[in-house]
């Protein structure tokens, strides 16, 4: 096998890792990263024949140029991919890359919306304009309940149990899982199914148990979701870089300011591990370590 078989390659990227264009070619262009290691050390093997020691002195190689380590990350993760390819395609039998370690990359909240801020984005929604009780419904519930905005679009009628005060979700992997919800919440979805909802002249048959619709009935997408609270966030005045995922980051940091357990907050967001909850509580080490430091008397006497 020579190296020249980046139509398959690509194929493989779209078909079997369903990777959009963008990240298809910087996969691409990672494993002409190795071509040029090989070139660079006069290496006269084709990748079929590479072997676990020379791509771990590729990723030495990787680690002089003085990249990123999510760069590298990505650079690892397209060798992987390329190797598996290699392997479906029975080129190879064994695999050189599966020994190979990622840089371990820091964990990084978005921006956190605080309660006052998310206050001001409920108020700038004019209750007089057409979809407004749609509107204040959605985000009152994202907050509420820390939904993704594709479980918000998808929430049924049939899952909503407002008298006991619980969603029914449909997450990742089609995992259902049931939230609580606030009151605030409840009275407006209730408002909206109520006034706006059941005044709409058609809704689409596919989308009869759907909770949140458009103008024409039917289902809405992430994106206008993603558009409208752009809108409100501008309304309120308010500079952050807010998207509807921000709303369920603030709703576990609230939380976990709060003092709830994080294997609650876990069991809300539908997170598979804790590993992925805890990111939330650096809040409460900064908040601790901020308290150590202004009021711990050789912190105060160091200063």
């Amino acid at each position: 096998m020579d190296w020249n078989s980046s139509i398959r390659f690509r194929a493989y990227l779209l078909l079997e890792k369903s990777l959009s264009g963008h990240s298809i070619e910087a996969y691409i262009r990672d494993v002409g990263k190795l071509l040029e290691f090989v070139i660079i050390k006069k290496i006269d093997l084709t990748p079929d024949q590479l072997t676990g020691d020379h791509l771990t002195d590729f990723i030495y190689f990787i680690n002089d140029l003085g990249l990123e380590p999510k760069s590298k990350a990505r650079i690892i993760s397209s060798i992987r991919a390329f190797y598996k390819y290699l392997i479906m395609e029975d080129i190879i039998s064994t695999d050189p890359s599966a020994l190979l370690e990622s840089p371990k990359l820091q964990r990084t909240l978005p921006d956190v919306l605080s309660y006052e801020e998310i206050e001001l984005i409920l108020s700038s929604i004019d209750m007089s304009e057409p979809h407004s009780h749609r509107n204040r419904a959605m985000l009152e519930t994202l907050y509420a309940c820390g939904l993704r905005v594709s479980e918000l679009v998808t929430l049924q009628l049939s899952n909503y149990f407002p008298e006991e005060g619980f969603v029914k979700v449909l997450g990742k992997n089609n995992k259902e899982r049931l939230v609580p919800i606030g009151e605030s919440a409840i009275k407006y979805i209730n408002l909206y199914i109520k006034t706006e909802r059941s005044l709409l002249p058609v809704i689409h048959k596919d989308a009869t148990d759907i909770v949140f619709l458009n103008r024409r009935g039917k289902g809405l997408t992430r994106v206008m979701i993603f558009l409208l609270i752009k809108n409100f966030v501008a309304k309120a005045g308010i500079q952050k870089s807010i998207s509807p995922h921000t709303f369920r980051h603030s709703f576990a940091t609230h939380l976990v300011e709060g003092g709830a357990d994080l294997r609650a907050v876990q069991e809300m967001l539908g997170h598979e591990s804790i590993l992925t909850t805890e990111i939330y509580t650096h809040v409460d080490r900064h908040y601790l370590r901020d308290t150590m430091v202004r009021f711990h008397p050789l912190s105060n006497r160091e200063n």
